[in-house]
């Protein structure tokens, strides 16, 4: 990292070497020497830094979203909320234990209930221990009994952890068979989402839940409902 940021510094030195006329060495010692005259500089080079990798990001990000985009989108093995026929799609990854992501429940339900023609493609990245996979696998396998839209709020709302307890519990609670649950949760096509949303979350570049691909856009973390609606807004307007 400081050789980074020497090597940013000299970009913001005020004056100008020729690699031929001086030493690596000697190069470094002017920058330094510049850098205990202007500490300042330092903050400056930083923020250079800091501004090239965010470039350089955002570009490797356009780039996956341009050659993943149906499978983002469009991925049959993926669940859709909202309106299946939108103009716009939002792509959430989230944990069931993700605390950030049920915070995000009430404003993902807000979005819907403003926008009619959003549509929300769901991918289950089970990060954070076995009764993440466990609650991932469980919503999934609910798409076999038309539960998942009612499986999902449920499991987003629940209180304490998701593990297998508490799911199948959430399960029970909303009238679905548990033996056919338990044995859809094997099927292949669950562990192709799963291994499809850790994929793509790599490839974008994304490190945790929930994050969100909408339009162009990359939103990590948590945002609000007047956030996702100026995303979708955006995203249309590009269409």
């Amino acid at each position: 990292m400081k050789n980074l940021l020497i090597t940013a510094a000299i970009s913001l030195t005020p004056f100008m070497v020729m690699a031929d006329d001086l030493s690596e060495e000697r190069i470094r010692e002017l920058v330094l020497e510049t850098i205990r005259e202007n500490p300042g500089i330092v903050f400056e080079a930083a923020q250079l830094f800091e501004e090239q990798q965010q470039a350089q990001q955002a570009q490797v990000a356009a780039q996956v979203l341009a050659v993943e985009r149906d499978t983002l989108e469009r991925d049959p093995n993926a669940p859709v909320l909202g309106n299946p026929d939108g103009d716009v799609t939002v792509v959430e990854f989230f944990d069931y234990n993700c605390p950030y992501c049920r915070r995000v429940k009430p404003e993902m339900e807000a979005l819907l209930a403003a926008d009619p023609n959003v549509r929300v493609v769901y991918r289950e990245w089970p990060i954070l221990g076995e009764g993440s996979v466990f609650a991932a696998r469980a919503a999934l396998a609910s798409r076999n009994q038309g539960k998942y839209d009612e499986f999902h709020w449920a499991l987003m709302g629940l209180n304490g952890r998701a593990e297998e307890s508490t799911v199948i519990r959430a399960a029970q609670e909303i009238g679905m068979d548990i033996a056919q649950l338990r044995r859809d949760m094997n099927a292949p096509e669950i562990e192709e989402h799963i291994q499809t949303s850790m994929r793509l979350a790599r490839a974008i570049g994304f490190s945790g839940t929930p994050s969100f691909v909408i339009g162009d856009s990359l939103a990590p973390g948590l945002i609000n409902a007047e956030q996702m609606i100026s995303l979708v807004n955006q995203a249309r307007a590009n269409n």
